[in-house]
């Protein structure tokens, strides 16, 4: 389902055990595809718009990850003006985004990467406590990608509070 060129990031310094550390801006993004909501496949090569938002977040259903999603909501017509596509990422399964999506009538596509293969490409994924033990769950990140696939600015450990809309303020100087 997930198809990635020799190197996902086109960058020799994001090799490595720990790659998310690594700032990652001003490198290109090799082309994925992912399934997503609507029963449709999401090929970042294929996007036509300006610039794309890719958002990760760790759970569908769960508090943090429910009000970011409707922050990305209530601003999308205005990233829309802007011509940027906006897409939530997380490794729920495409029956979990489309309850999640209806649920809170996302105008965007919410894509599975059931087998990390982006979210390991990109660094998100890291160790976590919960309830006092280590788990491997994804870091809220946020990349905004342009045309040629370049990311342009990268979140990490995002709070969600104000996220979006820092999100739109950068995406209107890009």
């Amino acid at each position: 389902m997930l198809a990635f060129g020799p190197r996902f990031i086109n960058n020799d310094a994001c090799s490595g055990p720990d790659r998310s550390k690594l700032y990652m801006a001003k490198q290109t993004v090799s082309d994925f595809f992912l399934p997503c909501t609507g029963g449709t496949v999401f090929q970042l090569s294929k996007s036509r718009d300006k610039c794309v938002v890719l958002y990760f977040y760790p759970k569908d259903n769960t508090p943090g990850c429910t009000t970011e999603g409707q922050n990305f909501r209530d601003l999308y017509k205005e990233f829309r003006k802007l011509d940027c596509g906006i897409y939530g990422i997380s490794r729920d399964s495409l029956k979990s985004h489309e309850s999640f999506k209806t649920k809170l009538a996302f105008p965007f596509d919410l894509l599975s990467d059931a087998e990390e293969k982006v979210c390991g490409a990109l660094g998100v994924i890291k160790m976590k406590n919960m309830y006092g033990r280590q788990v491997r769950g994804i870091e809220r990140s946020t990349f905004v990608i342009d045309r040629e696939r370049v990311i342009r600015r990268e979140w990490r450990g995002v709070k969600v509070s104000g996220h979006a809309l820092e999100v739109l303020e950068f995406v209107k100087t890009a």
